[in-house]
């Protein structure tokens, strides 16, 4: 049952690459390893809110929608596992005046995994929450370089809850 929960949300992040704007849509990758020195990979698609808020001399506000995927690495007590995200995404992008922008981003969104047990970590439940910070840079062609930290985890509805952080080198480009 779990591995079709995970098809039909693959599934489902494929397709929605394919319902908004070619403009608006942006592909994803990351690697990166565990706070408990595991592996992952991670696929994404994001959508720009194209808006822009509280703009000022220094910069302004705008964001994204995210969804992922993720592979973890085995652990000593757990196979290797999958978890699908989803996450609104702000980010304030500082102004310059070169063809670089800097930006830092922030975020909190739900994902569920396909068992408790992560690497050599329990998490209590299937179902987490993701909160993200990281910081980057985009070019002129709108694709996005940076490194970002991920920590997942129940917020106590279940127990035990452990959680897991990650930290990686990403990069996502329009399609």
């Amino acid at each position: 049952m779990k591995s079709f929960k995970f098809l039909v949300g693959a599934l489902a992040i494929s397709l929605s690459a394919t319902i908004l704007p070619a403009h608006a849509a942006q592909l994803s990758g990351a690697l990166g390893s565990t706070g408990q020195n595991g592996f992952f990979g991670r696929i994404g698609v994001g959508f720009d809110w194209d808006r822009k808020w509280m703009k000022s001399s220094t910069g302004h506000f705008t964001g994204y929608w995210d969804a992922g995927l993720t592979h973890w690495e085995k652990g000593k007590r757990a196979s290797a596992r999958s978890a699908i995200s989803f996450a609104p995404v702000f980010v304030y992008e500082f102004n310059t005046n070169m063809s670089i922008t800097p930006f830092i981003e922030a975020g909190i969104g739900v994902s569920m995994f396909s068992g408790t047990k992560v690497g050599d970590r329990t998490l209590g439940s299937s179902f987490n929450f993701e909160d993200r910070l990281g910081a980057g840079l985009k070019f002129k062609d709108e694709s996005r370089v940076g490194v970002r930290v991920i920590h997942y985890s129940n917020a106590g509805i279940k127990q035990p809850n452990n959680g897991i952080e990650s930290y990686s080198l990403f990069y996502s480009r329009p399609f």
